[in-house]
């Protein structure tokens, strides 16, 4: 079978109640913290994914046993210093930016080299962010160009606690110093830009040393050494970033309704709810509920009678890092002009997103201005495309692909779009979503 999509239409209006995917960043946490505990932990619903799965093949390297099936799985963990490290081992984080930096963190104890290798997008992404700081606990790091995957990591039998100052927002790079600062003796002290907080949100329900202070333009974390994680049981909610794709649908389709049950709406990572109420779409949480330190709700969709363009705060940006693919497709058919800015991280994800946004947006027809690292959309509420479409060659990006479905469904146009593999990643159920969605049965 072809490795594409075609399509040749747009949705129809549709009124759907679905479930979407559990959240990948709390199922590669879950995966991380039960490798970790002292005993059995198990997960309801975790993301069955290529990068979750290359999360439980990471662990079994390591030494840990797993069983996994139909979206629940269990975890034998060995306790804090159960890994055991192998001559000549080698971890492949295939795609995942989160296994690939985060798991380093728990390798600084390490008393023989591991090499860490990644597919040919993640071994483009920056990992010195990573090494840098691991480096100050007295870990070695051999790096490709200096930056880059392959490298290798050598840990240290006398690790000293750290300051560390996380300025770019990058959870992942806060989460690998917090999961060595668990290895070393005595208290570092992060001051991290705002950015998604599972992970303090974990340490906290696990009862860990591990203290989160709310400061007005970033956060102070204090991590003392971990001597026991008890086991994990976790039902994993649903992920407002597969979410965010058809929230975006039903906000740019006619006369449509949706709900998304059970999604996980942490604070740190709605940023394109509040994105998308500025804009005019009809959204509201129902049914909340606390579950283990993570704010649970389903979340309603009508579409607006018409969207409004944004000068979108920058405070926003840290939790919509994910989603501002779809958000510049709402962008796109808003009236007026939207104006993005500091979105430098943007081009540090599985592709290059900033610059294949404007990618989009140029072959749908809209006009944009696009720096290093802002975006200026001149949007058109009466957007119709009758031309071809082809989308390849972006580095199999999975938001790139969902992206260009949704850009399709709600515009219109033949599009071709290449490496639909690509979901794999992330959302493996994300067209046969679709599908429920066009069918008005």
């Amino acid at each position: 079978m072809p490795n594409l999509v075609t399509i040749n239409s747009k949705i129809k209006k549709f009124r759907k109640i679905i479930n979407v995917s559990g959240d990948k960043s709390l199922s590669i946490r879950w995966v991380l913290f039960s490798s970790l505990a002292d005993g059995v932990s198990t997960a309801k619903n975790l993301l069955n994914s290529e990068d979750v799965i290359a999360a439980l093949k990471t662990i079994n390297k390591l030494g840990i046993k797993y069983k996994f099936k139909n979206g629940y799985c269990k975890i034998y963990g060995k306790g804090i210093n159960g890994y055991n490290y192998k001559k000549n081992l080698i971890i492949n984080a295939e795609n995942s930016g989160t296994l690939g930096r985060v798991i380093l963190g728990l390798l600084i104890n390490s008393p023989k080299k591991i090499k860490l290798i990644g597919d040919k997008s993640l071994s483009k992404r920056d990992f010195k962010r990573i090494s840098e700081p691991l480096s100050k606990f007295g870990a070695k790091f051999k790096l490709n160009k200096n930056k880059n995957l392959p490298l290798i990591i050598l840990g240290s039998r006398k690790l000293k606690p750290i300051k560390y100052y996380e300025k770019k927002g990058s959870a992942q790079c806060k989460t690998a110093v917090i999961f060595g600062a668990m290895r070393t003796n005595g208290t570092t002290i992060i001051k991290a830009k705002k950015s998604r907080n599972h992970t303090e949100l974990l340490c906290k329900y696990l009862s860990l040393p591990v203290i989160s202070r709310n400061k007005k333009n970033y956060d102070e974390i204090r991590v003392k050494k971990v001597e026991k994680i008890k086991p994990l049981n976790y039902d994993i909610p649903s992920d407002i970033s597969s979410s965010a794709f058809f929230i975006v649908l039903t906000a740019l389709s006619k006369n449509s309704q949706l709900i998304i049950k059970n999604v996980n709406i942490n604070k740190s990572r709605i940023g394109i709810i509040y994105i998308l109420k500025k804009m005019g779409v009809k959204i509201k949480f129902t049914n909340k509920k606390n579950y283990k330190g993570e704010k649970i709700a389903n979340i309603e969709i009508k579409s607006p009678n018409y969207l409004k363009g944004i000068d979108c705060p920058k405070k926003l940006n840290s939790g919509a890092i994910d989603e501002f693919l779809v958000i510049f497709l709402a962008a796109a058919k808003a009236n007026g002009i939207s104006y993005f800015r500091g979105l430098d991280e943007l081009n540090q994800k599985e592709s290059p997103r900033l610059k294949w946004g404007a990618k989009i947006l140029n072959k749908i027809g809209i006009k944009n201005i696009t720096t290093k690292n802002s975006i200026k959309i001149f949007g058109n509420p009466n957007l119709k495309i009758n031309k071809k479409i082809i989308i390849k060659n972006y580095l199999k990006d999975h938001r790139v692909f969902m992206s260009s479905v949704i850009a399709a469904l709600s515009f219109g146009g033949k599009w071709e779009i290449h490496d639909k593999d690509s979901i794999k990643t992330s959302f493996p159920n994300f067209l046969k979503i679709i599908k429920t969605l066009k069918n008005n049965d």
